[in-house]
């Protein structure tokens, strides 16, 4: 099933983050005609390109304020992507994460629920709502065993997303997915945006864990394509209430991301600092995607160099332009 975003109501929570941004965008370049909830301004936001995209400041606990967006607005489609994703901070600050990441779910499904207009919604979750398992790579039917505050966090989202499929019907699908890069992304403390900083001011980046730890590097623009497929199903009735994985199913050690991240740079030469100061990390953490490959037909399309490249770009023309105003980040 192919859906036809044109003049399609949508809206987007969390849309100024990298996820949120990307999608926004995909959809009005699809036609579509997107409200963007934000609770934060940030100093660069590809929302403002796009006449497509009106943007609503909004905080995604605020029921009354999330109800009217979808009502008054007629959204036939919701993608809930608004979180609080740094894991640090959601240690510091359980309470803001709690209320942010699960508060923040259920708000958005019973805003869904009275507005009866909504065709179709996607949940944003996480491969950390797998936690520490044994079993690599992580697959749809293992059980959610998230621990640490952000995983918790994660794991009790997709709970609450239970009663609202089954008690109440709403056609929703979950997707989760490991950690992604792209343009835009101005957490200077997240991997790949840190070591491209680094790499065009020709500095040493620096790894704070001993570059050991296994993970998923996943683009923004391969993850906007697979929650536009599962929307489809969802709005359709298949495999409501389900989760799909999606990842490259190329999990690399955070050295050899490093390393590759400076050779497309063209900054080979740069010796990382590796600090090996992260405590309490999971050792390996990726996932199997099998199940959105079989049933959704979907698959990465781009290659981590050709991904890097186009990111690169990107943070080279942001950087030599001087836009130097980063969000606040803790």
């Amino acid at each position: 099933m192919t859906s036809t975003w044109a003049d399609r109501r949508v809206l987007v929570t969390g849309a100024s983050g990298l996820f949120g941004a990307a999608l926004a965008t995909e959809l009005a370049d699809r036609g579509a005609e997107v409200v963007a909830a934000v609770r934060d301004h940030v100093g660069w936001s590809a929302l403002d390109a796009s006449p497509r995209i009106t943007t609503a400041a909004v905080d995604v606990t605020d029921l009354d304020g999330v109800t009217r967006l979808v009502n008054e607005y007629e959204c036939s489609g919701v993608f809930h992507l608004a979180a609080q994703p740094v894991v640090r901070v959601a240690k510091r600050d359980p309470v803001s994460t709690f209320d942010s990441n699960i508060r923040g779910t259920w708000t958005v499904l019973e805003a869904c629920r009275r507005a009866k207009c909504v065709e179709g919604i996607v949940v944003v979750s996480s491969d950390k709502a797998y936690g520490d398992r044994p079993e690599l790579p992580y697959r749809e039917a293992h059980d959610l065993d998230g621990r640490d505050v952000y995983e918790a966090s994660k794991v009790a989202a997709e709970v609450v997303c239970r009663p609202y499929v089954h008690t109440y019907g709403l056609p929703l699908a979950i997707a989760r997915c490991g950690n992604l890069f792209g343009a835009g992304d101005l957490n200077w403390n997240r991997l790949v945006p840190g070591t491209i900083r680094s790499a065009l001011r020709g500095e040493r980046p620096v790894i704070r864990s001993d570059g050991t730890l296994v993970r998923d590097y996943f683009y923004v623009r391969d993850a906007v394509a697979g929650l536009l497929l599962l929307w489809d199903v969802a709005a359709s009735g298949r495999f409501v209430g389900e989760a799909f994985n999606f990842s490259r199913e190329d999990p690399r050690t955070v050295t050899d991301m490093v390393a590759e991240i400076l050779r497309v740079a063209g900054r080979a030469d740069l010796v990382p600092v590796v600090l090996g100061e992260a405590q309490g990390e999971i050792a390996d953490q990726y996932l199997s995607s099998e199940k959105a490959r079989i049933e959704l037909g979907w698959h990465a399309r781009w290659s981590l160099e050709d991904a890097l490249g186009e990111t690169i770009r990107w943070y080279r023309g942001y950087l030599e332009a001087g836009s130097q105003r980063d969000p606040v980040h803790a």
